[in-house]
């Protein structure tokens, strides 16, 4: 099962970056539903390794999260295929990204050894050609140093994610209160 782990984001925080999305002139905007804050992605994962994940990450305590989205981005170059939002990261929302890696490895999941980079992803892109990528351009030229309003994060999540071809669609498995 497709399956990564996540903030929940506040909803003034979900609502500031839909109003953004509005703005973005090219690619595939992400459903409003679906904007997160990736703290881990797991890849396929069996059920029971499931299960046992589950009761290591409610085991997880963590105070609730300032969050502040501030500046624009993109994965990929020269060609990008996603446009996203920088969250800042806070110690806070570092050992909490560091706590659920430790609850995943003791789950015996291996994860990818990257570097965290906090960001909600707002659209994602498939060869986009140069009008799409001037357009892209002026647009970050002008809303890349965008600075949202913080918000109090006060949950995190494990879901799972069904591709479709119209995009993923996220199942939320288990809710965990920070707290």
């Amino acid at each position: 099962m497709r399956s990564f782990i996540a903030v929940d984001l506040p909803e003034e925080l979900r609502e500031a970056l839909m109003a953004l999305q509005r703005e973005i002139p090219v690619g595939r905007i992400m459903d409003p539903e679906t904007l997160h804050l990736t703290l881990a992605f797991l890849g396929d994962v069996p059920e029971p390794v499931l299960a046992e994940l589950d009761e290591e990450l409610a085991a997880i305590r963590t105070e609730p999260l300032t969050l502040k989205a501030a500046g624009l981005g993109t994965f990929g170059e020269p060609e990008p295929f996603v446009l996203w939002a920088r969250v800042e990261p806070t110690p806070e929302l570092e050992r909490l990204q560091a706590a659920v890696r430790r609850a995943a490895e003791r789950a015996g999941l291996r994860l990818k050894r990257e570097r965290f980079r906090p960001h909600v992803t707002l659209a994602r892109f498939r060869h986009p050609g140069p009008g799409e990528l001037r357009r892209l351009g002026q647009f970050l030229q002008s809303h890349g140093a965008v600075s949202l309003p913080e918000a109090r994060a006060l949950s995190f999540g494990l879901y799972r994610s069904h591709l479709r071809p119209d995009g993923a669609v996220h199942e939320p498995l288990a809710v965990y209160p920070l707290r």
